[in-house]
């Protein structure tokens, strides 16, 4: 992979830019956007940044806090994060987990915007019984807009004692209340006159490059569920002349924001627009920026079919694939660009397929395209992926990697102790039995050294993938996209 960002160069500028801010205080909120852990969608524009670039930042900060926002409405809705494919009450607890295995650790969990959920409740008695220290924060009334409400519910909230100067307020994703709880805090501290300030780390849109440039349409495309538009900011635009770029809501909000600031704190609210609250220094990351165009342009087209196939399993809006077109649009992309699709859907078609089933699937390795399709033995994911690592291992294709008695084995346990119609095997069974197969042929083993390789490689199917077919790719962190056809005997095998 071309290397279009580097981390090393970004981390200096962006480490001195927040411990910057962080002087001006007594204590500082932080609000922290995007993925914490692991930001697959930054890795996936800016070829070059590491997934943990952020939690590499955290560490160079010095002595910091970190508090962690969920909100009851989407514990109650289910609401699902797609990268790891966990509801956000789980995805929560995993972030937790992954920031403790990186040597940092959460003092509190909040769970905002409270009006009773049963599922909520029944997450914290969860959460406390892991030992994390949990507060809720109930809906406020008039929220954002009724100020005096507003300010009488931040007096209702529970106070969280927050240790050191610098706190780091995340969340599961958008819409957790990360804010409104930076906001009571600052409220209850400025009444014992501790001088608390606020500020922003939220990596896209950058602030600092086009409008139109393809990495913030890919912004765009990533919360597309949630209508975010980016545009030039007019707060700064007016305060200093200067064209700088942000998204609707931040824009929105600002003029709220500023009088809530000036209510809690009785000052001149400090930044003259919402770009100058934040701290984003992405841009000096990006070393060539050609390669990171082209690879935010593959990004909105991986997002277009996401939310394609969210539609397809009732999670999201026809409204939504709509809004996205036009985003893939605005980007002057379709899905035939991306080309795993194309070689996907060819070999769907040639697919003799099981039961009138026909799928396919393309792997891109080595700068070429192998595909699969599914048949009695295999399905097509799995026949892709054998390819894929035949082709890395420079294997012939005539020569098979799976022991045909490991393949009957499985197959007869299928048909007669779990009573499944369909017998291939999906990605999950296949890997076993690659595994498996390897221990008494060389070839085998050679080929599933080549596993690894597959992390990041591009790979499209044409159906909706079996559970075992998703843990399996899940595990092997290619990047996946699917036309999401529907058959009830592919769905259940």
């Amino acid at each position: 992979m071309q290397k279009g960002f580097d981390t090393g160069l970004y981390l200096k500028q962006q480490t001195k830019r927040i411990l910057e801010r962080v002087n001006r205080y007594e204590k500082l909120y932080l609000e922290f956007g995007g993925k914490l852990c692991y930001d697959n969608h930054a890795a996936r524009v800016l070829p070059g940044y590491d997934i943990s670039t952020k939690i590499k930042l955290l560490k160079q900060l010095g002595k910091i806090s970190i508090v962690y926002c969920i909100s009851a409405k989407d514990i109650q809705k289910g609401r699902v994060r797609r990268d790891f494919n966990l509801t956000y009450d789980n995805q929560t607890l995993k972030d937790i987990g992954d920031i403790k295995d990186f040597g940092l650790d959460v003092e509190a969990v909040i769970i905002t915007r409270f009006e009773g959920e049963q599922a909520a409740k029944k997450f914290r008695k969860k959460l406390e019984n892991f030992g994390i220290k949990v507060y809720v924060h109930t809906e406020i009334p008039g929220y954002p807009n009724e100020l005096d409400k507003v300010l009488i519910g931040y007096e209702g909230q529970p106070y969280v004692p927050v240790k050191n100067k610098l706190a780091i307020i995340t969340g599961v994703g958008g819409g957790s209340g990360k804010m409104a709880f930076c906001m009571s805090q600052i409220h209850h501290e400025r009444k014992k006159g501790i001088k608390t300030g606020f500020s922003k780390f939220e990596s896209f849109p950058i602030w600092n490059i086009e409008l139109n440039h393809p990495i913030n349409i890919a912004y765009e495309a990533a919360t597309a569920d949630l209508r975010d538009v980016n545009m030039i900011d007019p707060h700064h635009k007016k305060a200093y002349g200067i064209t700088a770029i942000n998204y609707n809501r931040d824009v929105e909000n600002y003029s709220i924001l500023n009088d809530i600031m000036e209510r809690i704190t009785g000052e001149e609210f400090e930044f003259k627009s919402p770009t100058d609250m934040g701290v984003n220094a992405m841009k000096d990351g990006i070393v060539d920026d050609k390669v990171c165009r082209e690879a935010a342009k593959q990004e909105i087209i991986r997002r277009y079919f996401r939310y394609y196939r969210e539609k397809v399993e009732g999670i999201e809006t026809e409204e939504t694939v709509e809004w996205m077109k036009g985003i893939m649009d605005k980007a002057k992309v379709k899905p035939g660009d991306r080309k795993v699709v194309v070689a996907a859907r060819k070999a769907e078609k040639s697919a003799k397929g099981f039961k009138n089933v026909q799928c396919g699937a393309a792997i891109e390795v080595n700068g070429r395209i192998v595909t699969g399709k599914n048949s009695s033995l295999l399905h097509a994911e799995s026949a892709a992926i054998l390819n894929a690592i035949k082709e890395l291992a420079r294997i012939p294709d005539e020569i098979h990697l799976l022991s045909e008695d490991v393949i009957k084995t499985i197959t007869r346990m299928k048909e007669g102790l779990l009573g499944k119609k369909a017998t291939s095997l999906n990605v999950d069974e296949t890997l076993i039995a690659l595994a498996i197969s390897s221990t008494t042929n060389p070839t085998a083993k050679k080929a599933l050294e080549q596993l690894e390789k597959l992390s990041g490689s591009e790979m499209h199917i044409t159906h909706l993938p079996t559970a075992g077919d998703e843990a399996g790719l899940m595990r092997l962190k290619m990047n996946i996209t699917t036309d999401a056809k529907l058959s009830f005997l592919s769905y259940f095998q």
